[in-house]
């Protein structure tokens, strides 16, 4: 009874909080229209939200985060090696990278990373789930772009997730 009436309890909360900070209002109106927000959309979106994952091993989505921001730092540097360098010396590729990844929070989660780490960008999913189409700003080897993002990337959050193999 409870889950149908709050399907998404975190979800709400945030909406709630978010709602009474952004209108920096914290009358007692304010707080029931942040209820009442927090209640009725995730009701109104409920089969366009994703499926709640239970991340099985947070320690290591803990170090996982920590290993995405190193990378996001890394790789601004190296961007802008890169781009204060010869440019001509620059090898921009396309690249597909096979998923072993299938639920929608998981590979969303990676596509984001790829996204937010400089000189790259998750540009497509293909339409049967199966590959990422990736863009690097310098990609001498594919298969080493590939090989990276799948161990640095995929594999730590099919741990994370517990995802079963396909």
């Amino acid at each position: 009874m409870i889950r149908r009436l709050l399907p998404h309890p975190l979800l709400s909360l945030c909406l709630l909080l978010g709602w009474v900070l952004l209108v920096d209002d914290f009358s007692f109106g304010h707080w029931l229209l942040g209820a009442v927000l927090g209640l009725a959309l995730p009701l109104l979106c409920r089969d366009m939200l994703l499926a709640p994952l239970r991340i099985q091993r947070p320690g290591l989505l803990l170090r996982f985060i920590g290993l995405v921001l190193y990378d996001i730092v890394m790789a601004n540097l190296q961007v802008a090696r890169l781009v204060l360098g010869p440019t001509g010396k620059l090898q921009p590729g396309f690249v597909e990278v096979p998923l072993d990844l299938r639920e929608d929070l998981p590979i969303a989660i990676l596509a984001s990373v790829i996204t937010l780490t400089p000189g790259t960008v998750s540009a497509d999913l293909s339409a049967d789930r199966r590959s990422l189409l990736v863009h690097g700003l310098d990609v001498p080897d594919a298969q080493a772009l590939v090989a990276d993002i799948k161990a640095r990337y995929e594999a730590p959050l099919k741990e994370v997730f517990e995802c079963s193999p396909t």
